[in-house]
């Protein structure tokens, strides 16, 4: 994923800005892997493959998503392994 995708990009749940934390980067500088986060809701997208997974919350497959977080913790060191907020 280009950095410049960043700007298009908006939380789907309140429609926010999001943050980028990158983890890996290729030779020309896209974006491998990262997570994109909304301050506003507190949920989290990550990125995998180049390619953000951005689902409404109904349609997220958490259990898919959660074991690829749970390895950025080891990995990156990533403390809040949550997707989506505790109230959620």
């Amino acid at each position: 994923m280009k950095l410049k995708t960043i700007e298009k990009l908006c939380c789907p749940f309140d429609k926010q800005d999001l943050n980028l934390q990158v983890f890996t980067k290729d030779i020309d500088e896209n974006i491998i892997e990262g997570i994109l986060t909304c301050n506003t809701c507190q949920r989290k997208y990550p990125i995998v493959y180049g390619v953000p997974i951005m689902s409404p919350d109904e349609y997220r497959q958490i259990q898919l998503e959660q074991p690829i977080m749970e390895q950025w913790k080891l990995d990156f060191g990533i403390i809040d392994t949550r997707l989506l907020p505790q109230n959620s």
